[in-house]
């Protein structure tokens, strides 16, 4: 039986022709997680385009643009099961201009597997998924040195390529990188062990991935409750019900408890905490629920109701990471629209700190607009106070969208410093 709460989700990320796409088809051929029509139809169009074999690639690279130029342009996210776990892969493009796909598919991911080309060893857009990666949270890294039949399987090339990854490693906040030197193409170290590489003593990638312990990135220390609506049943039976809706960010509450609604600053205590069939002992996240008060508050969509003894911060003005995913920069001192939990107000970006130099890491003073997949740190101001966490304490509270109202696109993604 498989646990249902080993759910790993992992994101590939690497600079063009790495072998992403290559990596994950042979993951799931290899493990035999692929249907038989699914298989059929790869091979019909491998020989089409004159492929001996499969092209592996073709498992995830499903848009017609992917098809006919060879790459990643679009988050592929690909389903399958082993007898211990079950996998979620988000497969991501690894042209600069698609880092903001990575930011995407990386969102929610418990590991990152960034990809190197052995013959290229550790370049920009290596630094860029390494600090992405590290910028997000994302508790565990891969670093996947692929084509190695490129490079006769040396382990000189591989120690090497561990090296310049430490380097740019111990600059981030990454807490277990983990190397395994692999051919996607051939097989070696995927699914099975390599005979090519047997100075090699680890375990093949898809022993790794089964075997890591994920812990939950749920912060199960700060309770806090973003109401989505408010429920007043029409029937006869619950004429006098008044529940608060929504989902658990974070933490655990129960009925007792003293909670503060916040913006506004209101105490009382939690009455019943209900679903739709039953009543509830304990919430916690990420459940849906209903919440009853013992007082008469007025509470509406975007409030939050948190426990007493641990109260967020609640500001109009927050220093956040951004990193840009429009095509078209930033507006001066124009406002938007920000989506924080189920907070929807106005915000403009009052101010740019810095930026990140992905080359170097450093830090760039530059007043200029952000431009598409810059990231940056900068000053925001919001109409109406945010009740936040950092980013690093609380994915769920810390994290927020920037929406451009005359378009309705993402603009931005941003993490509260």
């Amino acid at each position: 039986m498989i646990d249902n709460n080993q759910l790993l989700r992992f994101t590939t990320a690497g600079s063009v022709d790495d072998g992403k796409s290559t990596l994950i088809g042979r993951l799931l051929y290899d493990s035999k997680s692929i249907f038989e029509d699914q298989l059929e139809s790869i091979e019909n169009t491998s020989r089409k385009k004159g492929h001996e074999g499969v092209d592996l690639a073709l498992f995830t690279d499903g848009l017609r643009d992917e098809r006919e130029q060879g790459i990643t342009i679009d988050v592929a996210y690909r389903y399958f099961t082993t007898p211990k776990r079950k996998f979620i892969i988000a497969d991501t493009p690894g042209h600069i201009q698609y880092t903001r796909n990575m930011v995407t598919g990386a969102s929610s991911a418990n590991v990152a597997t960034i990809l190197i080309d052995a013959r290229h060893g550790v370049i920009e857009q290596t630094k860029r998924h390494a600090f992405i990666a590290s910028l997000l949270q994302i508790p565990h890294v891969i670093v996947c040195v692929n084509k190695m039949d490129l490079v006769d399987f040396s382990e000189d090339t591989f120690n090497d390529i561990v090296n310049q990854f430490e380097d740019v490693a111990s600059k981030l906040l990454i807490k277990d990188v983990r190397y395994i030197p692999m051919s996607a193409l051939l097989g070696d170290n995927v699914v099975n062990k390599s005979e090519n590489m047997a100075w090699y003593q680890g375990a093949p990638m898809l022993h790794t991935l089964e075997t890591m312990h994920i812990s939950s990135d749920i912060n199960k220390v700060d309770a806090r409750f973003p109401v989505q609506t408010v429920l007043r049943p029409q029937s006869e039976a619950f004429r006098d019900y008044r529940g608060y809706a929504g989902r658990v960010a974070s933490g655990i509450f129960r009925p007792g408890d003293e909670v503060t609604i916040l913006p506004s600053g209101f105490c009382s205590k939690i009455k019943t905490i209900d679903t739709l069939d039953q009543t509830l002992e304990e919430a916690f996240a990420p459940m849906s629920i209903s919440m009853t008060l013992e007082d008469d508050i007025d509470i509406s969509r975007g409030d939050m109701i948190v426990r007493s003894n641990n109260v967020p911060e609640t500001s109009q003005d927050l220093e956040v990471m951004l990193c840009w995913l429009h095509n078209e920069p930033a507006k001066p001192r124009a406002k938007y629209s920000i989506r924080h939990t189920s907070n929807d107000q106005k915000a403009m970006i009052k101010e740019v700190i810095h930026k990140i130099d992905i080359k170097t890491l450093g830090r760039i003073t530059d007043d200029s607009p952000l431009k598409m997949n810059e990231i940056s740190k900068v000053k925001i101001r919001t109409t109406k106070p945010l009740m936040a966490d950092s980013y690093r304490e609380n994915r769920a509270t810390g994290s927020f969208i920037l929406i451009d109202d005359t378009t309705n696109d993402t603009v931005a993604a941003g993490m509260i410093v």
